[in-house]
């Protein structure tokens, strides 16, 4: 006969099973989606400065400061509906120098949380990390390109990392600002 103990172990495996199959069904329906929206992205303002590097071996290195607009003509909620629990949307920079044929910084993040405002609307905003070089690639560098992307963070499945449509290339300046002392 059957004891409770072997009823309990029945259920068990099959509530198991059953929650298996239902977050296989999460992932699939969400797997093959096309995640790529138009961004616009405006940088109004670059600065340039020759600052010495503490990190490393005392020398000098170019620290850059970008002042940027990010509009986003989405709805991010296109992604809640699906069983996603967050956005983490970060912008980056890219650029090659003579030393480096391809270099990545990220220069802002934020994270989008189901519920809040889904609409990415930013004006003036500075970096909030800094934006050093390692060694003096960015003076007078043409071709820094902006990107912003972004992972959606799911429930259940892969973590999908999805480039925004728009990018923007900015030149920075032959010169550096002069830094005043007080």
């Amino acid at each position: 006969m059957n004891t409770v103990l072997s009823r309990a172990n029945s259920l068990f495996a099959f509530s198991l099973s059953v929650m298996a199959a239902l977050t296989f069904g999460c992932f699939i329906t969400t797997a093959f989606k096309d995640r790529s929206v138009p961004v616009r992205l405006h940088v109004s303002r670059i600065m340039l400065k020759n600052v010495e590097d503490f990190t490393g071996p005392r020398e000098r290195s170019d620290l850059g400061f970008i002042t940027f607009d990010i509009t986003a003509d989405i709805l991010f909620r296109k992604y809640f509906i699906d069983f996603s629990l967050q956005l983490f949307l970060y912008l980056s920079a890219e650029y090659s120098t003579k030393n480096n044929a391809l270099n990545q910084v990220v220069l802002w993040d934020k994270i989008v949380l189901r519920g809040d405002n889904p609409k990415l609307l930013l004006k003036d905003m500075k970096t909030k990390y800094f934006f050093f070089d390692d060694g003096n690639g960015l003076k007078g560098n043409r071709n820094v390109t902006l990107t912003l992307s972004w992972n959606v963070v799911p429930n259940a499945g892969i973590l999908p990392l999805v480039t925004g449509s728009g990018h923007v290339s900015v030149p920075f300046p032959d010169t550096y600002e002069i830094t005043k002392s007080y």
